[in-house]
């Protein structure tokens, strides 16, 4: 069968079981919407956490940055992969000890306010609705590639399959449709980075060929050919101040996440939300330590079939005719040699922040420009695989994306129809009401998510970075000091959220200008160095000093909170506490 038969069948198959998932998950009842019931067990909730967490860009996007940032790249793979240890050691327990339905409930209750609710409510559809967009945008660019429709029809097709098991099985269907995901795209993505390993260095275990082999010399050797500086120099194109803010923003913006934070929520008890925490790290660490050799394998791969080849040999390539039509994939030939060149810089000049085709970057000799996203996708193509695990890549990429997309509709979802509508506006709604109040807002969030899916504002990594800086500087400290700090109070942690969230979305506003906005260029370019990416570090800093500085001039929490705070922090069930 062709590459498109198999995936037509295999993602078929998947969708078909989502589907039923969601249809035999449905629930009628709010805590079987918002929580599951509280009763997955730990193993089934770590790998709906770990598919809830490894979204597109940790499956399509991550080691494409990686193959193309080199060393730098390796910025998502420590920020990402230490933040969840951030989240796992230092928060999940205690908040799952509080024994509240999502992170706004927390904020909100901690902080005896409806204000601190509402704002963290809002900062969470902000973040959600960020980090959606980057996951309907890789939904997009599986369908356009594999079965060969537009982005855009492919964003409606996954809209769709999400929307349904979403609204009908809310955190229920979602938590069990996740369990089958994470199987899925763990499996599509170890099984041809081993067969990949094995052609190209005679070891199948990725781990032990991208170290013990000498493939990484070969491709270092093979950069500096090219005029690239070696593959593993650091800070090629960022300097380490950008680095370094960028992997504290994903670690710090991981434990902010309110997607992956209430996944904690629906397990039994503290117990369970350990060892829970203990499996999801056990099944990111099969991908995240599979990444970096995927990403070096592709690039060693991708300029040994690209670069010196002619034009016409190179579009007789069946993936490269394909990759073509999507225009995540093109080519012009500069010096008028017909032969490719691969080289730093653009092939092409930018227009708004995205390629103009129509324009050759003059100052570069590169002759090819390759979407990012594209890498992990096309990975088993250049390496000659068969039809079948190109098809299963596919559905791997399609699982990583609509896992998280559910649960980032549903914390939007239970920000709106929980957090505003039932605890502010309407706290007599009946189960009915909250329950269709949930499902009429992920219908309208999964529309948003869609729009955002057809007209992203970077790449689907990139995209996602700005929701971790948006979660680094909105909704952490407000958690942390929650925790820790008995004396932070109301004034201060809602001083602290509105600063840090609006500081930094005017900075990526503003550094982002182009592709957000449609300008010429950026409003300003970074800030002392850091990047879009990075911005959010010096947003989380300004939430602390101004969280304290308030919270310590104003009066101090009432004493049944200050003790709520002493008692969730003691080592026990989660009875007591949760009574509060």
């Amino acid at each position: 069968m062709s590459v498109e038969a198999w995936t037509y069948l295999l993602v078929g198959i998947t969708f078909a079981l989502y589907i039923y998932i969601g249809y035999a998950s449905r629930v009628r009842e709010t805590a079987g919407f918002y929580v599951a019931g509280r009763g997955v067990p730990a193993i089934a909730n770590g790998a709906a956490t770990a598919a809830d967490w490894m979204s597109a860009a940790s499956f399509i996007s991550m080691a494409g940055l990686i193959s193309f940032m080199g060393y730098d790249g390796a910025v998502y793979l420590m920020g990402w992969t230490g933040g969840y240890v951030l989240l796992a050691l230092l928060l999940a327990p205690y908040l799952r000890k509080y024994g509240k339905y999502t992170v706004p409930d927390f904020i909100g209750d901690r902080y005896y306010s409806h204000t601190a609710r509402a704002v963290a409510a809002i900062a969470t559809i902000f973040i959600s609705l960020t980090y959606v967009a980057g996951q309907m945008r890789g939904v997009g660019i599986v369908f356009s590639r594999f079965l060969q429709v537009d982005i855009a029809t492919g964003v409606i097709i996954g809209v769709a399959v999400v929307a349904f098991f979403a609204v009908l099985g809310g955190m229920k269907g979602i938590t069990w449709t996740q369990v089958a995901q994470y199987s899925v795209l763990i499996i599509a993505y170890l099984i041809p980075a081993i067969a990949i390993a094995n052609v190209l260095t005679g070891n199948p275990v990725p781990q032990l060929a991208f170290t013990f082999s000498d493939l990484v010399s070969r491709l270092n050797q093979i950069q500096v050919d090219l005029g690239f500086t070696e593959y593993t120099k650091p800070f090629q194109g960022k300097p380490m101040i950008d680095i370094l803010a960028i992997t504290l923003a994903l670690m710090v913006g991981t434990a902010g996440l309110p997607h992956v934070i209430i996944r904690f929520y629906t397990v039994p008890d503290v117990r369970s939300a350990r060892y829970s925490a203990g499996w999801a790290l056990l099944f990111i660490a099969l991908l995240y330590t599979t990444a970096p050799a995927v990403a070096a394998f592709a690039r060693y791969n991708l300029i040994s079939t690209l670069h010196g080849k002619t034009l016409e040999e190179v579009r007789q390539i069946d993936w490269v005719a394909k990759w073509e039509k999507t225009k995540l994939l093109a080519f012009v030939d500069k010096d008028g040699d017909g032969k490719v060149t691969v080289a730093p810089g653009r092939a092409f000049a930018l227009k708004g922040g995205r390629p103009d085709f129509n324009t050759p970057d003059e100052k570069s000799r590169n002759e090819v420009h390759i979407d990012n996203d594209i890498i992990v996708l096309s990975t088993p193509e250049v390496a000659k695989l068969a039809p079948w695990v190109i098809a299963l890549v596919a559905a791997g990429g399609l699982a990583a994306a609509l896992s998280t997309a559910a649960g980032l509709l549903l914390a939007m979802s239970s920000a709106i129809s929980h957090d505003i509508y039932y605890r502010i506006f309407r706290p007599n709604a009946t189960e009915a009401q909250r329950l269709l109040a949930g499902r009429i807002v992920i219908l309208l969030a999964v529309v948003l998510a869609g729009y955002f899916g057809v007209n992203p504002p970077g790449f689907v990594a990139q995209v996602v970075a700005f929701a971790f800086g948006l979660a680094a500087a909105s909704l952490f400290p407000a958690i942390l000091l929650g925790i820790f700090d008995k004396r932070m109070n109301r004034e201060g942690a809602i001083a602290g959220i509105l600063v840090g969230l609006i500081f930094t979305a005017v900075m990526i506003g503003m550094m982002r200008a182009p592709q957000i906005f449609g300008a010429p260029a950026p409003v300003i370019p970074n800030l002392f160095g850091i990047s879009a990416e990075g911005v959010g570090v010096i947003g989380m800093i300004l939430n602390f000093v101004v969280a304290y500085l308030v919270s310590r001039a104003t009066p101090p929490p009432p004493e049944h909170i200050q003790h709520l705070v002493e008692e969730i922090r003691i080592p026990k069930g989660a009875g007591q506490a949760a009574e509060h």
